[in-house]
């Protein structure tokens, strides 16, 4: 994992409390939201546990002795950031980018390198070489998945099966 910079927000003790007043406690999950997620981002983490979360350092500052509220997980998922992978509700998809956005920058990487009509494998586009440099380098494949559906929706590629898997064409 790379060195994140926590924000000031993190060594304050009631950032870890519920405000109790309306527009700080907006104020306050804001706040949160934008920190989970770009963490998330600088990790590169796609899914966790609600055990994992709570033992990561993003959601348990030990040198406070505080704990991340669940609330937080309910707004993300509220404004789309976040969706249950079960109905226990025991792991979680987080996403800092969107499956729509993860489509346009896979796109025009395809596009800036001439590789329209181009077909590639799913472990090609998010695990090859070609696409080291790229931020959808190392992109986890239901996440993958849906970023291709998404350009499918748009006529930009077709998901098809192969003899080792899964790939796509893109148009």
């Amino acid at each position: 994992m790379m060195s994140f910079e926590w924000p000031w927000q993190y060594s304050f003790p009631p950032f870890f409390t519920l405000q109790p007043n309306v527009d700080t406690r907006q104020k306050q999950l804001t706040a949160w939201c934008s920190l989970v997620l770009s963490y998330c981002r600088l990790n590169k983490l796609y899914t966790m546990t609600v055990p994992e979360a709570q033992e990561s350092p993003l959601f348990n500052n030990w040198k406070l002795q505080r704990i991340l509220r669940p609330l937080v997980w309910v707004c993300l998922s509220c404004v789309g950031n976040l969706e249950w992978l079960d109905k226990n509700k025991s792991s979680f998809l987080i996403m800092w980018r969107r499956p729509e956005e993860w489509g346009k920058l896979i796109y025009q990487w395809v596009s800036k390198n001439g590789m329209t009509n181009s077909v590639f494998t799913l472990y090609e586009l998010s695990n090859g070489e070609d696409t080291e440099n790229e931020e959808f380098h190392g992109l986890e494949e239901s996440m993958l998945l849906r970023a291709l559906q998404s350009l499918q929706q748009e006529h930009k590629a077709e998901i098809i099966t192969l003899d080792d898997g899964r790939g796509v064409k893109f148009f």
